[in-house]
């Protein structure tokens, strides 16, 4: 049996060592293979890409459409020399493998390993991070005008696709190129999805005349559309396209998950995968004990929406991601997919509130920072009543520093007319959903982590909180840990070991951070020696707000020892989210450490 492993292992290594592909490290080792050796490299590539996913989980669909389109982006330009902008990121995975990290491939999304978006401290080759999308214009313009200026001769190419055309931004940016006529070439990866099935107008468009029409008036020499898995096509025209000048439009057909039957099959093309067996494509599933927070959103505002019928749901371009695709099978014309489009879901809320609907807008709390400026000027200056479901509040594990939702506590905050609440639990949770569908008086958000809930009964019938009042867990006299969110399970654990060292711990679930509960905190500062605040935000959140407090009352004049624990400033990279938390130093360990 030991020879047997032995030959077959010498057979595998006589495969790899006569594939394409192990002679790839560089873009600029494909410069010597023919048309054909590309088609067979590609296969490869193929291959290559679904084994390392199978490994480490990840984002699969989208790699897979765009297979044949990097192999021959790259062999028909000169990268890094040459601009490539990924628009979304996560079509990076066969990019990664051409441009000498295949090595690394199977350390994606690991601690220390490779990041699962472009990044531009991980490679020459990746030469604009995009955790997000449709970005990739206004950065390419960035970029050829900063060619032009120091009189350089090197080609932008930017890969926009897997429903990032959906959104403002590009067009935004595809207006200034046309304006300038500036030399700049965009490949529209047109796979008709994002993470679901894509929306709006142009996506239900495939008359080839009517997109040249489109591009065209918007200035761009506009070539399409064409099969994006035809390597032949696609090296014809990247060949030509090379010798012009001037915005120049792309349009690729290509399918999500193509080449491998299961992504082909599933309803999200596979778009992102725990570990899988490459056969079946079977994702491993980890033993659930308690429902996901979002699925106890979704559960609870169909609950709501059926006893309320203004209660409408909008997502941008995240049904599945949001729990609102439970929430449209059951109201299909109450829910709203808006596209990767944040600042109109916010002002289409707005809209909606305004004629006296309920309406509750889910997006993640990273990607509702790029509607910021919508939430002050069209929903709190109005004081809308426009319900805000914060899904992926704090960190968030392998998908990183662009996905954490690190910032809301604070960018929130500082707003008038708004309340915030931080759910400690699934119960919570739930009580707070049916708390902002009766809450009328303005704008109200709440937040929640990504994962599984901690266990808690949520069967009993929903409460409605009181407005700004926190609630006490336990009862001590001389330490007091003040949490908002779900750091609350660390003070819990910290709790008891303090107790054990003779502390006498109070324990306070905040529940809101505006408006703050004056009295509770208050009473804590008054009746306590020590007094910490903990939360999974960044500075100038919750912690800031009970100091400003503390200080207006003059209650840090006297003996009272305050200790704030926030998330550090800096970005986490991406690893295990309880390995974050312990970098963010937010582990019921640090706790304790305040009193050693």
């Amino acid at each position: 049996m030991a020879q047997e492993s032995i030959n077959n292992q010498h057979h595998k290594d006589e495969r790899e060592n006569s594939s394409y592909l192990s002679q790839v490290n560089t873009p600029a080792d494909l410069k010597s293979l023919n048309d054909q050796d590309l088609k067979i490299l590609a296969n490869e590539l193929r291959q290559a890409t679904i084994e390392a996913v199978s490994k480490t989980g990840g984002h699969l669909g989208a790699g897979l459409g765009v297979v044949e389109l990097t192999t021959a982006i790259h062999s028909v330009f000169d990268t890094p020399y040459d601009r490539l902008i990924w628009d979304v990121g996560h079509q990076c995975y066969p990019h990664k493998i051409l441009t000498g990290r295949k090595d690394k491939i199977d350390t994606l999304r690991q601690k220390d390993g490779l990041s699962g978006f472009t990044k531009r401290s991980e490679s020459e080759y990746d030469p604009f991070g995009a955790g997000h999308s449709s970005t990739s214009l206004s950065a390419g313009l960035g970029m050829a005008i900063a060619r032009d200026l120091k009189n350089e001769n090197r080609k932008i190419i930017c890969v926009i696709g897997d429903g990032a055309l959906s959104a403002g931004m590009a067009y935004e940016a595809m207006n200034n190129i046309g304006e300038r006529q500036s030399d700049i070439i965009v490949i529209l990866n047109d796979n008709a999805m994002s993470i679901a099935p894509a929306t709006g107008a142009l996506s239900r468009s495939e008359d080839g005349a009517y997109n040249a029409r489109l591009f065209e008036e918007m200035g761009f020499d506009y070539i399409g559309p064409i099969d994006g898995h035809d390597m032949s096509a696609l090296l014809e025209n990247l060949r030509e396209i090379q010798t012009k000048s001037g915005p120049i439009l792309l349009h690729t057909l290509t399918k999500k998950g193509k080449g491998y039957q299961p992504a082909e099959g599933a309803s999200d093309k596979m778009h992102g995968v725990s570990q899988f067996d490459i056969v079946t494509g079977d994702q491993k599933k980890s033993q659930v004990k308690s429902p996901t927070y979002t699925k106890v959103f979704a559960n609870t505002l169909i609950e709501e929406a059926k006893k309320d019928e203004k209660i409408v749901a909008i997502t941008a371009a995240m049904p599945g991601g949001t729990g609102l695709d439970l929430f449209a099978k059951e109201f299909p014309k109450r829910a709203f997919d808006v596209g990767i489009a944040e600042q109109h879901a916010v002002t289409f809320a707005a809209g909606l509130a305004a004629e006296g609907l309920k309406p509750f807008t889910a997006i993640y709390s990273t990607f509702l920072q790029r509607a910021y400026d919508q939430i002050i000027h069209d929903v709190c200056i109005q004081k809308l009543p426009v319900r805000f479901a914060i899904d992926r509040a704090g960190l968030v594990g392998a998908d990183g520093a662009t996905h954490a939702g690190s910032f809301d506590i604070s960018y929130l905050g500082c707003l008038p007319n708004i309340v915030l609440m931080a759910a400690s639990n699934e119960k919570e949770l739930k009580n707070m959903v049916a708390t902002a569908a009766a809450y009328n008086e303005g704008p109200i958000a709440f937040r929640y982590p990504r994962g599984e809930g901690v266990g808690v009964d949520i069967s009993p019938p929903s409460e409605i909180l009181e407005i700004g009042r926190g609630k006490i867990i336990q009862e001590g006299n001389d330490t007091a840990l003040l949490s908002y969110g779900t750091r609350l399970q660390e003070c819990l654990k910290a709790a008891k070991i303090l107790e054990e060292k003779g502390h006498s711990i109070t324990i306070a679930d905040a529940r809101f951070a505006k408006p703050l509960d004056e009295d509770l905190v208050r009473n804590l500062a008054k009746n306590h020696e020590t007094l910490v605040t903990i939360e999974d935000g960044s500075i100038g959140g919750f912690g800031s707000n009970v100091i400003e407090f503390l200080n207006s009352e003059g209650l840090l004049d006297g003996s009272l020892k305050v200790h704030t624990m926030n998330l550090p400033d800096q970005f986490i990279d991406h690893m295990d989210v309880e390995a974050q938390y312990a970098q963010a130093k937010l582990m019921s360990d640090e706790i304790v450490r305040l009193f050693s």
